[in-house]
């Protein structure tokens, strides 16, 4: 590509120097600059007169000295870093002489540099002027080219003056034109070019002394070869520029004619091309007419090019109009020195200029290439993505321009972007871009929300699919996109998101609220962990109760009482889901059985993931396919929940509640707190069931009902029961609580209150025995009503009268007044009772006089017997001894009780413990009488102690309430209220 074609700009700001003073202005406008070279921050300039002038910053001539006596200083080279500086003089006559100064060591006497090494180079005698020079930073090698062909290296210790060799490695029928070493650790290679050939010679490493080697029969005009940054040989010919390195040629580029200089800046190359020699007659004239010399000058203007030939541009050209003696860098800047003394400065713009000049022109490729080439870093570059984008978008080339915006997403608000697509022409292109957000993780929930309203938009199920399935990091916000899977009516999708990412609770919403899948979402909660899958039981039991009532009805009673083990899927190989209509959806479930086998807790129905369009063209692996290892331990420790949080989900089904109260019941190790609570809720469901059953049905709920009442050991309250089987008008619980409780009159109360004769004389007859008190109620009771004694009948009226006179439950003057008070009875009912109590009284009477004579009798005798004993003489007529029942014989122990002792065995009796109590006060007392004695003795003495205890007496007092004047009779008789001796008969 020729030059002329490529673009052109004005990368360069082009000043003139202005030199420093007028010394400095003389030396370069006197034209005694013969060589130019640059380095180590200052400017050297080789005098025809053998002089070196040293130029600072300022552009001020700082130092200069007398280099050489003889010749012209042609060549010099400053290495860089260091003081070091090589200059070469020719001389015609003579052979040109090299010297190598230390700048920064004055001799003392002249104050000029050091010298550190003279050396005169070979060229075989031969008087030629050097047309090429080189030399290695280290100043270990050089290499001069002469105009007769010859080339000659110099190899030694120049800066210590310690020898050098030199050698003639090449010559030729040909000047050269150029020298240039690249060398690397290993290997220096030395390239030299001719005005026909371009060769090269290994002058230190491995081939060293072989013969040049012929890289390219073309060699360049003299100043036209050079060497790059990169160490890239760059030759400059009349068709191209050609880049060479140790392997052979690199790239090129075409070039528009003569080139006379070449040097390198940075990247760029700077081409010096003369002015066209031909000219035609027409030219001539117009100089003629148009001022002639000055004119003839601006028409022989030399043309200054600098090319990136990376970017393939013209950074700058311009006219030069006055002949281009020398070009050097230094101090950031290329200078271009003229023949005429003048000196131009090429400043580079800045980079955001430089592009600014692009983006004038709408070269976004070209600011692309060049801001990559400048280093410069993401965030700026994504700056010119979004620009050529913009540029794109408004020329109507929507795709490109997305290409662009993708590029520079990781720094692009995504509004700006999004807006521009949103129209739907555009759709495709807005996809592209919100993928690329979830791609790069910069998307937010609504560019997710946003993302998958276009999926659905165009029912683009695939991409749907392939967007949710994604590998590797979660990309997009997974709440955001289940909610739209939700809303758009891809329920199987939200489903195999939120199983994936272990959403477990939403994936139960989604198939009781979305999918209506009942069977299947409580199939998965079973397969969830125990605390998962209480939290959906309590969020969804109603429902699943209402569709699933047994299976949901199982899971509770195995959650509540323990016995909860997550399920396990097993699904063989051979039942691998089938797509009736394949494709997507085979692919689908391929993928999602593969993950249900990762997953704790998988999702089998969602292996197909079927659309809204394609749902019911699916077979999938059902429940059936799910089996619990028997051997795997797949119980997880857990404290099951009390059974009262279970209440409120069984609202509306009765039955299922009682199957799991009634399962509950059978566990052993129950809280008593839950006990009562089963017990209650469930004694409270049976009656419920028995108030909407009818006949059969309605016995045997409340047989049920009193069936789990009965017993001693049933922990439902009291009151609790009454309550509800008032409520429910269970009477038999009514009943059976009050038995339970020993309310047995209230019992009986329950009956006369509801005018239940039947069931009051049922009751009497029951608990009769227990509270005798419930007869007299009962006589009452039939005497308040004629109707009421009517069907109770005369037979059990005098039932109850026969068993309160036998029971001494009423006096006769009561039952009368009970029976008259209300007006029911007659006479004759009551005549057998009133002719039995009155017999009974009579007789009672008879046998308490018989029985007062009887003690009156005896008191008489024991007095008469007394008197006796204290006023007659006692007649003892026992023949035998009690104690050894032998014949009683002197000396003997006579008792007033008529018994008779020997007095042996009175002593021997007593000795030996026989009547213990024989002996009382200092007495002696007859054994035979001493133990009656005795007790009557304790008798005594207990009627004693008791008389001072009136708390007993009152106490006995209450206790026999029925007969009070018993109870004073008899602590009357026991001395309660007095002494008995003291009382006369």
């Amino acid at each position: 590509m020729a030059l002329l074609l490529w673009k052109a700009f004005d990368f360069f700001e082009v000043s003139q120097v202005k030199l420093g003073d007028d010394e400095t202005r003389s030396i370069f406008e006197n034209g005694e600059i013969a060589s130019v070279c640059s380095g180590s921050e200052s400017l050297f300039l080789g005098s025809d007169t053998g002089y070196v002038r040293i130029v600072g910053p300022s552009w001020k001539a700082v130092r200069s000295f007398h280099a050489h006596d003889t010749g012209r200083i042609t060549h010099m080279r400053q290495v860089e870093g260091t003081s070091l500086l090589v200059t070469i003089s020719e001389d015609l006559s003579n052979e040109p002489v090299l010297k190598v100064w230390a700048l920064d060591k004055p001799v003392k006497k002249t104050g000029l540099p050091t010298c550190l090494s003279t050396l005169h180079i070979n060229n075989g005698r031969k008087q030629f002027p050097i047309s090429a020079f080189t030399a290695l930073d280290d100043l270990s090698q050089l290499a001069v080219g002469f105009a007769n062909g010859a080339v000659t290296v110099i190899r030694g210790d120049l800066i210590h003056d310690r020898g050098t060799k030199q050698r003639v490695v090449y010559e030729s029928e040909e000047p050269i034109t150029g020298v240039e070493f690249v060398a690397d650790a290993k290997l220096t290679t030395l390239f030299v070019a001719t005005t026909s050939k371009l060769l090269k010679l290994v002058v230190s490493g491995r081939g060293q002394g072989q013969p040049p080697r012929t890289v390219e029969d073309a060699g360049c005009a003299a100043g036209c070869m050079t060497v790059n940054s990169n160490g890239d040989i760059i030759v400059v010919r009349e068709d191209a520029v050609y880049y060479y390195t140790a392997d052979g040629r690199g790239l090129c580029f075409a070039n528009d004619g003569t080139t006379t200089l070449v040097e390198t800046f940075q990247d760029y190359v700077a081409l010096i091309s003369p002015p066209t020699a031909s000219r035609n007659g027409a030219s001539e004239n117009i100089g003629r007419r148009f001022g002639g010399a000055s004119t003839e000058s601006l028409f022989n203007a030399a043309t200054f090019t600098m090319v990136d030939p990376t970017l393939q541009i013209v950074a700058h050209s311009e006219s030069l109009i006055s002949p281009v003696q020398a070009i050097f860098q230094i101090w950031g800047d290329l200078f271009v020195l003229m023949q005429d003394g003048k000196v131009n400065r090429y400043h580079e713009k800045s980079l955001q200029q430089r592009l600014e000049l692009l983006y004038q022109r709408n070269l976004f490729p070209l600011a692309i290439n060049l801001a990559q080439k400048s280093g410069m870093d993401s965030q700026q570059q994504n700056i010119i993505y979004r620009k050529y984008g913009d540029h794109l978008y408004q020329k109507g080339d929507y795709d490109s321009a997305m290409s662009q915006y993708i590029k520079a997403i990781d720094s692009t608000e995504p509004s700006q972007v999004i807006r521009k697509f949103l129209d739907t022409q555009r759709i495709h292109n807005l996809i592209e871009y919100l993928e690329e957000l979830h791609e790069h993780h910069k998307a937010t929930a609504d560019h997710t929300t946003l993302l998958l309203n276009c999926y659905a938009k165009l029912k683009d199920v695939e991409k749907l699919e392939k967007f949710i399935k994604s590998e590797g990091d979660l990309k997009f916000d997974l709440d955001t996109a289940i909610t739209m899977c939700r809303q758009g009516g891809y329920f199987d999708q939200a489903a195999y998101l939120a199983t994936k990412h272990g959403e477990n609770d939403l994936v139960v919403d989604i198939l009781i609220e979305d999918s209506k899948n009942y069977a299947e979402a409580l199939d998965f909660i079973w397969h969830l962990d125990p605390e998962t899958t209480y939290a959906c039981l309590m969020k969804y039991a109603r429902v699943l109760l209402e569709h699933c009532p047994d299976d949901t009805t199982k899971l509770f009673i195995d959650y509540y009482t323990g016995k909860y083990k997550p399920k396990v899927h097993l699904v063989p190989a051979e039942e691998a889901p089938i797509s009736a209509s394949g494709g997507i959806a085979a692919g689908a479930a391929s993928a999602v059985q593969n993950l249900t086998s990762l997953l704790p807790l998988p999702y089998m129905n969602t292996s197909t993931v079927p659309t809204p369009t394609t749902q019911g063209n699916v077979q999938t692996v059902s429940d059936a396919g799910a089996v619990i290892e028997p051997d795997t331990d797949t119980e997880q420790k857990y404290t099951p929940p009390p059974p009262r949080t279970a209440f409120s989900s069984f609202i509306d089904h009765a039955n299922e509640f009682i199957i799991f109260l009634e399962a509950y019941l059978k566990e052993q190790s129950l809280k008593e707190s839950d006990k009562i609570d089963i017990y209650t809720t469930l004694f409270e469901m049976y009656l419920h069931k028995a108030s909407e059953g009818r006949g059969v049905q309605r016995e045997e709920w409340e047989s049920k009902a009193k069936k789990l009442i009965e017993g001693h050991e049933v922990p439902i309250e009291n009151s609790n029961v009454l309550l509800l089987s008032h409520l429910s008008d269970f009477h038999d619980g009514t009943t059976l609580v009050k038995e339970q409780s020993g309310l047995l009159f209230d019992i009986f109360r329950s009956y006369t209150a509801a005018k239940d004769t039947r069931g009051a004389i049922k009751a009497l007859r029951k608990y009769g025995p227990l509270e005798p008190q419930l007869y007299p109620a009962a006589l009452a009771y039939l005497a308040s009503d004629a109707r009421v004694l009517d069907e109770a009948g005369p037979e059990e009226l005098a039932g109850i009268l026969r068993r309160i006179d036998a029971d001494g439950l009423m006096a006769p003057l009561q039952v009368v007044q009970t029976l008259g008070g209300g007006g029911v009875a007659t006479m004759g009912m009551l005549k057998p009772y009133l002719h039995e109590a009155i017999a009974r009284e009579r007789r009672d009477v008879a046998a308490n006089r018989r029985q007062i004579a009887s003690f009156r009798r005896e008191t008489d005798a024991k007095r008469v017997e007394i008197a006796e004993l204290g006023s007659r003489p006692a007649v003892f007529q026992a023949q035998r001894c009690p104690g050894c029942g032998g014949l009683l014989e002197l000396p003997a122990v006579h008792f007033l009780c008529k018994h008779s002792f020997h007095q042996r065995c009175l002593k021997l009796d007593a000795s030996a413990g026989v009547g213990a109590a024989a002996v009382a006060g200092g007495e002696s007392e007859c054994p035979v009488c001493a133990v009656n004695n005795a007790a009557v003795r304790a008798m005594k003495r207990s009627q004693d102690e008791r008389a001072d205890r009136h708390d007993l007496f009152r106490d006995a007092l209450e206790k026999r309430g029925e007969d009070r004047f018993k109870t004073v009779a008899q602590w009357f008789g026991q001395g309660v209220l007095g002494g008995v001796g003291g009382l006369e008969p």
